[in-house]
């Protein structure tokens, strides 16, 4: 009877091994998941709170994620490319060396125990975020719960059931199939990390529980399907190619079946070569621009126009400006001029920069105009078009706007825009003519109203003061929503623009 107690005090104090699983946060803006760009931190070494641990490519942007823990990261649950939803695990740390508490659990500083559940009784307050687990599965070992777990940033939504206390400490125990009960769990869960149908029928008893006697006489059942392990994505790219997943043997981690497996595995038809073919899975900031510009073209009525303008005085006062002593440590280009020029037309037609919403409920559709300017730049950046914003760009003087230009550029070329810095425009300008193109048509970023293109400045043939020559000359572009500006509106408002563009006098007069 003693040693019977003292081995059931010994599986209680098994499940409060210290062990934190910290999950993906809700990022902002209600995303629902991330892609693993690259982890910043391998298993074993040793983080601290709030250092970043993993960097993660969201909807809107780059985030690096930093640790609410201290301790030895034990497990990565994702690797690079892996796509995480808010709420499942991304690692799991070991806090034990930061603990104070002994090999019984008791903690030396307060003299708490812990309790039933593998938790810390009510003197010592337990953290929400605490979740105990078992060293067999590595699983949560705490129940279910109303409350929300909190996380880094945001409440991200509650996950699936959590395998129970009753489960994990009986994991050594077998069933009616006679699986033992960690086997057990894991078909409940989900499919084993491990391949092989040996692993999916049965597993051997936990040292000091043996089987029950009666389990070797009971019939056995049927072994049940080895899973295939793949991803969604990747089923659908099977289902296309005609792929049979069940005869690939996954290259990826515990045997899952990656793109480039089926892709291997592919039939060649119509005398087509798989290998000839490259696919890239849409995600992240190239899924997100997608999307907009799909609703853009569909929901809203786009007309675009166009008009060149000599710009050979703007670029000679580009010049003398970039030699003043305030602009000695930034770089004066002519997209600042054109910036400068458009925040001055908006000002003269403050209907150019607004957005149509859409009649709610009992409410009527309305125009919403807005007072300030948050001026957003159509970057491309190594994860695709950004368009960040400078906000109240229209009450900065000629110096702030030129070093909120450099600065917004240089981040975004980086990747390392801030989604804070995506959210809010309220007027577009894209400068196509750095890759040497004249002009195009852009496509508004919704919800905004309008957006101005900036094609290439180059020498061209031009009639000035009534004789031909070369002048320096530029093409623009404006798409407006139809809905809100009308022919006369965009007309006026692009008329402008190339008029100060053509003198630099007249943003100095209407300014």
């Amino acid at each position: 009877m003693l040693l019977s107690r003292l081995g059931f005090l010994g599986r209680q104090l098994e499940v409060t091994v210290p062990r934190e699983q910290f999950r993906l946060p809700d990022l902002g803006e209600g995303l629902p998941d991330a892609e693993i760009v690259r982890w910043l931190v391998e298993v074993g070494e040793r983080v601290t709170v709030n250092q970043p641990i993993v960097e993660v490519e969201t909807a809107k942007a780059l985030v690096e994620v930093p640790s609410p823990f201290a301790g030895v990261l034990t497990t990565r649950h994702a690797e690079p490319g892996d796509t995480v939803e808010v709420g499942q695990p991304l690692v799991t740390i070991d806090t034990g060396a930061d603990d104070t508490r002994g090999d019984t659990g008791a903690d030396t500083t307060t003299g708490d125990t812990p309790a039933t559940d593998g938790t810390r009784g009510p003197e010592s307050q337990r953290r929400r975020d605490h979740v105990p687990f078992t060293p067999e599965s590595d699983e949560q070992t705490d129940e279910p719960s109303d409350e929300r777990m909190p996380v880094l940033v945001g409440y991200g939504p509650r996950g699936p059931s959590r395998v129970s206390r009753r489960t994990s400490r009986r994991g050594s125990r077998t069933d009616a199939t006679g699986a033992t009960g960690a086997t057990a769990a894991a078909h409940t869960a989900g499919p084993a990390p491990a391949a092989g149908p040996a692993r999916a029928t049965s597993a051997p008893a936990t040292a000091g529980r043996p089987a029950s006697p009666d389990s070797a006489q009971r019939p056995s059942r049927p072994a049940r399907a080895v899973a295939v392990l793949a991803k969604p994505p990747v089923r659908k790219l099977a289902r296309d190619l005609g792929v049979d997943l069940g005869t690939i043997a996954g290259t990826g981690p515990h045997g899952t079946i990656s793109r480039a497996d089926v892709e291997a595995a592919r039939v060649p038809t119509n005398g087509q070569d798989a290998g000839r073919v490259r696919r890239i899975p849409v995600t992240g900031v190239r899924r997100a621009t997608a999307q907009a510009m799909v609703a853009s073209a569909a929901n809203a009525p786009q007309v675009t126009e166009f008009v060149s303008v000599d710009v050979t005085e703007t670029v000679a006062a580009r010049e003398r400006l970039a030699a003043l002593p305030e602009f000695a440590d930034v770089k004066v280009t002519p997209l600042l001029f054109v910036a400068k020029a458009l925040l001055t037309a908006v000002s003269r037609q403050p209907m150019i920069n607004s957005h149509w919403e859409d009649a709610v409920g009992d409410a009527p559709a309305q125009i919403v105009v807005h007072e300030y300017v948050n001026l957003g730049i159509a970057v491309a950046s190594p994860r695709g078009l950004v368009v960040p914003n400078i906000a109240n760009a229209d009450a900065m003087s000629l110096v702030e706007l030129a070093h909120a230009l450099h600065e917004l550029t240089m981040t975004a070329r980086s990747g390392k825009t801030t989604p804070e810095a995506l959210r809010g425009g309220t007027i577009t300008i894209t400068n196509i003519g750095v890759f040497g193109v004249d002009i195009g048509t852009p496509i508004l970023n919704p919800p905004e109203a309008a957006i101005l293109a900036l094609g290439a400045i180059r020498p061209m043939p031009w009639v000035h003061q009534g004789e031909l020559g070369v002048r320096t000359v530029a093409q623009l572009a404006l798409t407006f929503d139809h809905r809100i500006v009308d022919g006369e509106l965009g007309s006026k408002v692009l008329a402008d623009i190339a008029r100060m563009l053509a003198d630099p006098a007249v943003t100095l007069a209407w300014n």
